[in-house]
């Protein structure tokens, strides 16, 4: 029956994350904020939540993949949260922004722990494989990352809500992390599987998350010079000065 469910878990997870990226690559080319791309948009957190859900499953079912539940966790609470940025034009902060704040903050705590077991040595989590490397440094980045968003949600409630430039790039950042976090695992721990021989990533194989995170910066720059790209629109909203995380 065990393995029955981790093969069904296998699945999903493999087809929604084939959706997600489908969905992702979508919601970049078409016109953004329009009917269409909220369409898409919808179905791109739909297929990540079910991604991070089967997958945090998965971390639970199988030994040794306890830190596979806190980054599906983390990828589940970027794509909520970036939704609802998406969604709460002008409206003030409320009961659903003191919940992202929680549950960044909860976050914040594994990462630490599990940061604190890769460079003292204490063991503190049962991992199936060594915390170290390029695994360690993927372990940083989710950290850094993470912490910055926690500070991103305590803003938002200090500043009573966001709107305008800020609001979208909060949107922005978190759905494109999240698109990047889904390009990253397809790539080194998918792909790579079916490549012939023992399993090895080639360094071709890390390019798409780095492509993702420069397609964001390029539109973190765009929406906030909306004429630097090309010829400006007269409906254009104006930058809002600070930023938003």
């Amino acid at each position: 029956m065990g393995s029955v469910l981790t093969t069904l878990t296998f699945a999903l997870h493999i087809l929604s994350g084939f959706v997600a990226l489908a969905a992702g690559g979508l919601a970049l080319c078409v016109r953004k904020g329009g009917r269409l791309h909220r369409r898409i948009g919808d179905g791109f957190v739909i297929a990540m939540v079910v991604m991070a859900g089967s997958a945090a499953v998965l971390g639970v079912i199988r030994p040794g993949q306890v830190i596979n539940v806190f980054i599906a966790a983390f990828t589940l609470y970027l794509v909520a949260t970036a939704w609802l940025a998406g969604r709460r034009g002008g409206e003030a902060a409320g009961v659903p922004e003191v919940i992202a704040l929680a549950v960044s903050l909860v976050l914040c705590a594994p990462f630490a722990l599990m940061l604190f077991q890769a460079f003292s040595g204490v063991k503190l989590f049962a991992t199936a494989f060594a915390i170290r490397g390029p695994i360690l440094i993927a372990l940083c980045v989710f950290s850094a990352i993470i912490f910055i968003a926690a500070i991103g949600d305590a803003r938002v409630l200090l500043s009573r809500g966001l709107t305008g430039t800020p609001r979208i790039a909060r949107h922005l950042w978190r759905m494109c992390v999240g698109l990047a976090m889904a390009l990253g695992s397809a790539f080194s721990n998918g792909f790579a599987r079916l490549l012939p021989g023992p399993y090895h990533v080639p360094p071709a194989f890390f390019a798409p998350p780095f492509i993702m995170l420069a397609v964001l910066l390029y539109w973190l720059i765009r929406i906030r010079f909306p004429g630097w790209a090309g010829k400006p629109s007269a409906k254009a909203p104006a930058p809002l000065a600070g930023t938003a995380i």
